[in-house]
């Protein structure tokens, strides 16, 4: 479009000149015709500057087609594990995001050019991803370098947990991946994602980071040196950081010294420190009679309370220990723990038995080995991708399923009479559990998605839940079978236990949600860790009390809906 202004600008510019001399009829005398060469020397001057604007905007253009061509050349060599870097996959959804607004800057029809040709061919298949799939992203980069303790300039530099993955993947290697390093443009926009969203503490750090790698590459940017020190000092504000605030709005007006909204700010900084500085002199007098100076100040010499932490706190801790594999159970459980093949509650088993690993005994943890097959779990994944829709949880106030932040995945439901693979994983279910599928629900195929995770939670519903009330019963068992191997993460762990269990492909977790009283077991709760590397698929079926009467008939002695701790029992107790 520019240059369509810059052709029309020479064309007006030529003709005015042209109507202005002809009223003197110029040719008939030379000396009115010298000035056509000014005329001339500017035609040559503007198309110069037009070229030279024309060849910097192909050059640009060229510049993103190298990038996007090498970034694809690197996924197509091994998609899955590309994807399964949540590097990558940040960096593919701003390709296709802010970097594409970019390019539409720089041709002339734009973007919508390019979609239309898309339309024009029938590419019905073609998806772009949008700001909220930005968002998204950038919450699951932080959510895995919170829950791993990533280190910012690590993840930057295309580090995983200490891991530099090597530019040429090999077939060989499952877990070989390219890890492409974050440029300065990837970095600012992931801060200015989690700005938005009101996570100032990580927005701060990848501005930082933005800020280091601004003067090492020469890409085109959308923004400036002093757009990322306006986010550095207004994040250090909002975080009541008022000191650090003003010294990058200074550092800011040393750039640009008319910037206006950091000339505004500096006062007000000022004033918020004289009232901060204040108030914390008249605690510290004793004015109010509620501080004591040995416990309130720190080393810089700023307020600071002793914080107790909060159950959630407590819990979110040991969930995150347990999602980096840094907790054990204890030596009372481990030492009781065995491994055996299980040939009782069919007569099948005898001929086939199936490998059975104990995880944690009271409430019996079990992992059953190789219980799908490769084939299977290919079969059950193409079955369930066309109906995946986003993971849903249900609403305790009103029982229904509703999206939450805190189950990230998508998932589909399959029925038996769908397909003779899915009755036979049903089956399969029935023989090693002992229990009856009569009230179980459809086999549930879950794929996380970028740092995909579930928060600590209860299979069961809960007294005060609204959940199940027309089921046959409450869910009395969970088999969540595992259909991928996760390089680095996605662990299912129980808060309470401190279990970890990571994934095994073609084994499935079971345990019972109930106590044979038919209350809930709060030792039960559960978590699916964030998926650090890799993709991670899964398979469930919940079991209900239905049709479990003669197989699991409820215990006389009535247990509270909390968690039971005894010495472990005898092998076997849960199966009988």
């Amino acid at each position: 479009m520019c240059s369509m202004v810059k052709i029309s600008y020479v064309i007006c510019f030529i003709a005015l000149n042209l109507w202005t001399f002809t009223r003197g009829e110029l040719f008939t005398a030379i000396s009115e015709v010298e000035p056509l060469l000014e005329t001339h020397r500017k035609i040559i001057d503007d198309l110069d500057d037009y070229i030279n604007k024309e060849e910097k905007r192909l050059s640009i253009l060229k510049r993103h087609l190298i990038k996007y061509r090498n970034e694809h050349e690197k996924a197509m060599d091994d998609i899955p594990n590309y994807l399964g870097n949540p590097i990558n996959a940040f960096t593919l959804i701003k390709r296709l995001t802010t970097d594409l607004d970019l390019i539409e800057k720089n041709i002339v029809a734009g973007t919508a050019y390019i979609k239309n040709i898309t339309v024009l061919n029938n590419h019905s298949d073609v998806k772009y991803p949008t700001l909220e799939d930005l968002v998204g992203a950038a919450q699951a980069l932080t959510r895995l370098q919170d829950t791993y303790h990533l280190d910012v300039k690590d993840l930057s530099e295309g580090r995983l947990n200490g891991v530099i993955y090597r530019d040429s993947p090999t077939p060989k290697d499952d877990w070989i991946a390219v890890s492409t390093s974050m440029s300065a443009s990837d970095c600012f926009e992931l801060g200015k994602a989690l700005y938005n969203e009101k996570d100032y503490s990580n927005a701060l750090a990848w501005m930082m980071e933005a800020l280091r790698k601004y003067s090492e590459d020469d890409e085109e940017r959308t923004f400036t040196e002093v757009d990322i020190l306006e986010y550095i000092s207004f994040s250090h504000y909002l975080l009541d950081d008022v000191k650090k605030a003003m010294l990058w709005t200074r550092k800011l007006l040393e750039l640009e010294p008319d910037h206006a909204r950091a000339r505004g700010n500096l006062p007000h900084y000022k004033k918020a420190l004289d009232e901060k500085e204040a108030n914390l002199k008249r605690r510290l007098r004793g004015d109010t009679g509620d501080v004591d100076i040995d416990e309130y100040i720190d080393d810089d010499n700023t307020a600071k309370k002793p914080v107790e932490l909060s159950t959630y706190e407590k819990e979110r801790k040991s969930y995150e220990a347990l999602c980096r594999g840094e907790l054990e159970i204890s030596s009372e459980n481990s030492k009781n723990l065995t491994c055996r093949y299980l040939t009782e509650n069919h007569p099948f088993l005898k001929l086939a038995p199936i490998k059975m690993e104990y995880k944690y005994l009271n409430p019996d943890i079990v992992l059953f080995h190789d219980v799908l097959s490769d084939s299977e779990i290919e079969h059950i994944k193409e079955l369930a991708k066309p109906r995946f829709k986003r993971a849903t949880v249900h609403d305790s106030k009103t029982g229904k399923l509703v999206p939450a932040h805190y189950r990230i995945s998508k998932s589909g439901w399959l029925k038996d009479e769908e397909s003779p693979i899915i009755a036979r994983v049903s089956r399969r279910v029935a023989d090693f559990t002992g229990l009856n599928m009569m009230s179980a629900e459809e086999l549930q195929v879950v794929n996380y998605g970028i740092g995909g995770h579930y928060e600590p939670h209860f299979d069961f519903a809960r007294k005060q839940e609204n959940v199940f009330k027309e089921t046959n019963g409450n869910r009395i068992a969970t088999v969540l079978f595992y259909m991928s191997d996760v390089a680095q993460g996605g662990a299912t762990v129980f808060t309470e236990l401190g279990l970890s269990v990571f994934p095994v492909k073609g084994a499935a977790v079971f345990w019972l949600n109930l106590h044979p009283s038919g209350e809930g077991d709060l030792a039960t709760r559960h978590a699916a860790c964030p998926v650090l590397r890799g993709s991670k698929w899964v398979c469930n079926k919940w079991i209900h009390q239905g049709g479990q009467e003669l197989i699991k008939p409820c215990g006389l002695e009535y247990q509270a809906e909390s968690v039971i701790r005894a010495l472990p029992r005898p092998l076997l107790k849960t199966f009988r």
